[in-house]
């Protein structure tokens, strides 16, 4: 083969493998990405379902759902290892510290319910503490993972994450204030009024409908996330008028469902930033 053509072969080579290594490490942090929100979603509802737990005397179909987060929480973290990332990896690790404290803190409230009906304030206002301290230290990581790849999802799908962790946010800070533990108790990291997050929600699921490049699909399924919102919007806003602890609960999960089915139709569609 003349010395030009092997020259040119070699150049492609090394182009196709670039371009290669390039698509696996996108790849990787999408995926990472998707576990992380799996994470995020998790403690938070595992806290939310405590206090159901809690407010419905030990309930065992809250004990069900609480096992049941706390297993999506085990997977999402174990699928972040091996992050290539120094200030990544040693965020995860830290997740890891901090998700074994809280689930020890969650075990230990959970039989000290079961075994004498009801749970002392401090314990419970300790495990509200460490579930915003796992949030925080998520949200770093997420931060984290978007210095590594910040086109790994389209603004879209962001959008409609932070829409489903927000969601998640509300239904804890409801429950905490049913469960009679008030909102100091809540998971939401920020710590804002309920108020404040109900109209966050509405504004923000309203930007997320008017996008123009919005599928049939995709408004079709935010159609019915606003049909369940409103259901509940009034009760989160006049959250002392009347608690409806169920309602707000089951209506949640199910708006988060329809949110991550979303995520989904616009991670197929190579939704654009």
């Amino acid at each position: 083969m003349p010395a030009h053509l092997r020259a040119f072969s070699l150049r492609t080579l090394l182009l196709t493998a670039l371009l290669l290594s390039s698509a696996a490490g996108h790849a990787n942090t999408t995926g990472y990405f998707q576990h992380l929100q799996t994470f995020h979603l998790a403690p938070q509802k595992s806290l939310g379902d405590f206090y159901m737990y809690n407010a419905m005397e030990g309930d065992q179909r809250y004990a069900r759902m609480i096992d049941a987060s706390r297993q999506q929480a085990r997977d999402g973290l174990n699928k972040l290892a091996n992050l290539a990332d120094v200030g990544a990896a040693r965020l995860q690790t830290q997740l890891q510290q901090q998700w074994q404290l809280y689930d020890g803190e969650l075990t230990t409230l959970m039989a000290a319910l079961q075994k004498q009906g009801y749970t002392d304030l401090q314990p419970v206002a300790d495990l509200a503490a460490r579930n915003r301290q796992l949030l925080t230290t998520a949200q770093a990581l997420y931060d984290a993972l978007q210095r590594m790849d910040d086109s790994a999802i389209s603004a879209q799908m962001a959008a409609t994450r932070e829409l489903s962790v927000l969601m998640q946010s509300i239904a804890v800070n409801y429950a905490a204030r049913s469960a009679s533990v008030g909102a100091s108790f809540s998971g939401d990291s920020s710590e804002r009024p309920i108020e404040e997050l109900v109209a966050d929600f509405s504004a923000r699921l309203t930007a997320l409908r008017k996008q123009p490049g919005n599928s049939v699909a995709i408004n079709t399924t935010l159609d019915g996330v606003a049909t369940k919102w409103r259901y509940i919007e009034g009760s989160l806003r006049n959250y002392n008028e009347k608690s409806v602890p169920f309602l707000v609960n089951k209506y949640s999960d199910s708006i988060i469902r329809s949110l991550t089915d979303v995520d989904a139709i616009y991670a197929k569609s190579g939704s654009p930033s």
